[in-house]
């Protein structure tokens, strides 16, 4: 794919064929929504990094948040927004071209988690290997495990890709971002980025989804490897996860604890 072309459909346009007699019934009766296929219950999208199985606390805590700030008086909503950068180039279906920085791995897990192949494992498996560490053993296999599980809860065969049935689209509304103290590590070389989500369908007639997935969260672990930044799950790394309050756009306690609503570069 071209670099202009993957800049255009950054929030990563996935298709789904061959739905199975599960989600076929489900498109006969004309809803065709992210939700119903994945049984409403928000379970399907597979982790793209460290796990991130226990949601934000809804109540505010003490955060590793760089924010540092008591100030109550922004929300997500009306605060200062994060400018993701846009990448230099593509890759094996990952964007590829951010620098050292918090800002720089906020953009990396952004544009991996919109580009992410959540319902394709052969598309998903080429982009775990570009993307995630040597040194995190197991975890190509684990990811594509996930998906492949998926594709089964919605009656498509455990392995293969896709066609130009019905669309799904993937964005990501705000990110929490978190240096992580390792030991061994330089200050920043370890980032943990969580992201609040949208995801929804487009079918066959253009039509809206009906029952989009919204607010849904997921979270990733980013080392500064080489040139770039790559996905981890090492225990070593994980430990230090830190769980953030929950995210709500109109919520001081959001803000004060770290999170930002994204914007992108034209």
């Amino acid at each position: 794919m071209s670099q202009g072309k993957d800049a255009k459909t950054r929030r990563a346009r996935l298709t789904l064929a061959g739905l199975g007699v599960l989600a076929a019934a489900v498109l006969i009766g004309g809803g065709y929504g992210v939700a119903v296929l994945l049984h409403d219950d928000g379970g399907g999208t597979p982790a793209a990094g460290a796990p991130a199985s226990t949601a934000p606390s809804a109540h505010p805590s003490g955060s590793a948040s760089p924010s540092g700030s008591g100030d109550v008086s922004k929300t997500p909503e009306t605060g200062p927004k994060m400018r993701l950068f846009k990448p230099t180039g593509h890759a094996d279906g990952v964007a590829t071209g951010f620098k050292y920085s918090a800002i720089d791995a906020a953009s990396a897990a952004v544009y991996w988690w919109e580009e992410y192949a959540w319902l394709d494992d052969q598309k998903a498996r080429q982009q775990l290997e570009a993307m995630a560490s040597p040194d995190a053993a197991g975890y190509v296999d684990q990811e594509v495990s996930k998906v492949r599980k998926l594709r089964e809860q919605v009656g498509l065969p455990s392995s293969g890709g896709t066609t130009s049935s019905v669309t799904f689209t993937t964005t990501v509304q705000a990110v929490h971002v978190t240096s992580l103290p390792v030991e061994g590590e330089k200050p920043g070389a370890v980032v943990e980025v969580w992201m609040s989500y949208d995801r929804y369908a487009t079918g066959p007639d253009g039509a809206p989804d009906k029952e989009p997935l919204k607010d849904e969260l997921t979270s990733v672990i980013l080392r500064w490897q080489g040139d770039r930044w790559r996905l981890t799950n090492q225990p070593n790394y994980v430990k230090h996860s830190h769980t953030p309050v929950s995210y709500l756009p109109d919520s001081p306690y959001a803000w004060r604890d770290g999170w930002r609503q994204v914007i992108r570069e034209d």
